[in-house]
């Protein structure tokens, strides 16, 4: 059998570039994933910057906004909200666990855990976790931060730590 043949539906295989249509997820009205349920979104030039008020996100955006527009605005207020919600998470998780909180490093990666320990003393959340509810987010910090080495210097075998010096 000839190997070029073999492979040739694979390489005739065309991607298909027409994905979803941006206009249809982004719009004035879509819904927005946040912690588990949705947020509507609402065109709204009388507000300077995006404003949440109960289940819906304003976006300070002209009826005419394109769906990029929107996109990029209400992805800017999710990475916001997602930073300031998990700094408080991992607060309060660290502080459950009797430990220093660990710094925050928000992840764009498309694939990966939503919570990774990064060089010992960092955290790296993807931004998208915001999108979960609010008792998976605290789940995925609080195993993290378990999974954090332990802080300061060694101990002993008793689990007492070395006098320094």
């Amino acid at each position: 059998m000839n190997m070029a043949s073999a492979r040739s539906p694979q390489l005739k295989l065309k991607l298909d570039a027409s994905g979803p249509d941006p206009a249809s997820r982004w719009h004035d009205g879509a819904a927005l994933a946040f912690l588990g349920g949705s947020l509507r979104l609402v065109l709204d030039t009388s507000h300077k910057e995006a404003l949440r008020e109960g289940d819906t996100l304003d976006l300070p955006l002209p009826p005419q906004a394109t769906p990029r527009q929107i996109q990029d605005r209400a992805e800017a207020w999710l990475r916001e909200e997602a930073k300031r919600l998990l700094l408080q998470v991992i607060e309060q998780k660290s502080t459950l666990a009797g430990r220093r909180a660990p710094r925050l490093a928000l992840s764009f990666a498309a694939r990966g855990h939503w919570v990774e320990v990064h060089n010992g003393d960092t955290l790296r959340c993807n931004w998208r976790l915001i999108e979960q509810p609010m008792p998976v987010i605290e789940q995925a910090i609080a195993r993290a931060i378990a999974a954090l080495p332990p802080e300061g210097g060694s101990l002993d075998l008793f689990g007492t730590p070395f006098a320094a010096g």
